[in-house]
């Protein structure tokens, strides 16, 4: 299968975009050759280091690539998310969506450390994040697409952004839709950007609900094919084992395809945030169904989707700071 590529002229648009509608200092925008003079090796450097970590770990291929998607989700894609609680500041990495889940830190900081030596203070954490999340995707099979840069790096967190903006597996579709189009995201992004779920794993915690307790009656829910049901509660009981993990992707946990949406249709979405996809709304149940049949139009749309998402609200121009370290600011 040909990787997808979003070209830079759909990439401008949409920078632009966001320069009309305020998201950045007047006259700055995202573009993909910003730091083609400024640091030149600063994507082969970004490239090489996850590589090495996906090579030792395939999970860490998703757990990058969920970096970006709860960092852009919060006060926008200005690595807020990266920050260690110091001072004024309490982390994100606390919030119940990130705590004993978000993971990935040190091949963050292991870039960092590398670009500061080739270039100090010249590339963004926020656009590491960026980048790592195209690699991780393209290592894991997935499509490819020119990243927008030029993101500055926040001077603060959100704890309560973290906890109320992110998505969560147990929220409704509706619930999910409002938090996207407060993003500035759509039907399709929504249902796109949720086939980053190809790959990568969930602990019990996350879908307990939806085998014991989904309608208070005691059954698994009704949408959850019975004997895939019975197979998770032989590793997530009623209790304890909450740690347990399991894949997004029962068929290709490593590889990122359209399996995910295949499973979905067959009523072997793991997690309640994926299953509602089908049967809560006849435009997104048209979507996963798409996506199912057509890998090519899954990569295609997702690839135009996390460009897009990469977007929200970057710091630009003389706003934030470039970190010389992610975790903390300067």
């Amino acid at each position: 299968m040909a990787l997808s590529t979003v070209n830079f002229t759909v990439l401008l648009v949409l920078t632009l975009a966001s320069l009309c509608s305020g998201t950045s200092d007047p006259g700055v925008y995202l573009y993909p050759q910003f730091y083609q003079h400024s640091c030149p090796r600063a994507q082969d450097i970004v490239r090489s280091v996850v590589a090495k970590a996906v090579a030792k770990e395939a999970r860490m291929a998703a757990s990058l690539l969920r970096l970006h998607f709860h960092d852009c989700f919060v006060k926008g894609c200005d690595a807020s998310l990266l920050l260690d609680s110091s001072g004024s500041i309490v982390s994100e990495k606390g919030s119940n969506p990130n705590k004993n889940s978000a993971r990935g830190f040190e091949v963050i900081d292991e870039i960092k450390s590398a670009l500061e030596k080739e270039c100090p203070q010249t590339v963004s954490c926020a656009d590491i994040l960026a980048l790592a999340a195209r690699d991780s995707t393209v290592l894991a099979g997935g499509p490819n697409w020119e990243v927008p840069l030029g993101r500055r790096d926040s001077l603060g967190a959100s704890l309560s952004g973290s906890n109320n903006a992110i998505p969560a597996p147990n929220n409704t579709l509706q619930t999910i839709t409002t938090k996207f189009k407060r993003q500035g995201l759509d039907i399709v992004d929504l249902v796109a950007l949720s086939g980053d779920h190809t790959i990568g794993l969930s602990r019990c915690t996350s879908f307990r609900q939806r085998l014991y307790k989904q309608t208070g009656n005691g059954v698994a829910d009704s949408t959850l094919e019975e004997a895939y049901a019975w197979q998770l509660r032989s590793r997530c009981p009623r209790s304890g084992g909450d740690d347990n993990l399991f894949s997004l992707d029962r068929d290709s946990p490593t590889k990122f395809d359209n399996n995910y949406y295949k499973n979905i249709v067959a009523g072997k979405g793991l997690l309640n945030s994926d299953q509602v996809l089908l049967t809560k709304s006849l435009e997104t149940m048209v979507l996963v169904k798409q996506y199912a049949e057509n890998n090519e139009l899954f990569f295609d749309h997702f690839a135009k989707s996390i460009v897009k998402m990469g977007n929200i609200s970057p710091l630009t121009g003389a706003k934030g700071e470039i970190r010389k370290n992610c975790r903390k600011t300067n």
